[in-house]
């Protein structure tokens, strides 16, 4: 059992489970019925994903102090107490069952889910590799 990081839109893996989309905005021309056939989300957690500033920052993030900066902001968002909490109950299921979160981005290492990904095994979560 475990948490897969993926990227939204891109083949589910065998046994994924439940895909999360931590992003800020649905996305763009897709009917909401068919966000999960078409391996965006099943169930969408906007609270687990950079505010609109910071996304904004993220995606004009050139040098790696600018990335930092980003990320630091990112993870003072992500230690509010109840965003901390759905962040622990997500890295206690994966103990006992798979489930995928996931965002847009392309490069997972610009991507606010490499954040997450530090976030869950800092909780103990278990994390798959994926390959994508």
């Amino acid at each position: 059992m475990a948490i897969s990081i993926v990227r939204l839109g891109s083949p589910r893996g065998k046994d994924e489970g439940v895909r999360i989309g931590t992003v800020r905005r649905p996305p763009r021309g897709v009917p909401k019925e068919e966000f999960a056939s078409r391996d965006y989300y099943d169930v969408w957690l906007p609270m687990l994903s950079p505010s609109a500033e910071l996304v904004a920052e993220a995606r004009s993030a050139e040098t790696e102090k600018e990335w930092q900066a980003f990320s630091s902001a990112f993870l003072k968002e992500m230690a509010v107490p109840d965003v901390a909490r759905v962040l622990d109950m997500l890295a206690l299921l994966s103990q006992g069952t798979n489930f995928a979160v996931g965002c847009y981005c392309e490069e997972e290492s610009r991507c606010h889910r490499s954040l997450l990904r530090q976030l869950f095994e800092e909780r103990g979560a278990r994390i798959v590799c994926v390959s994508a």
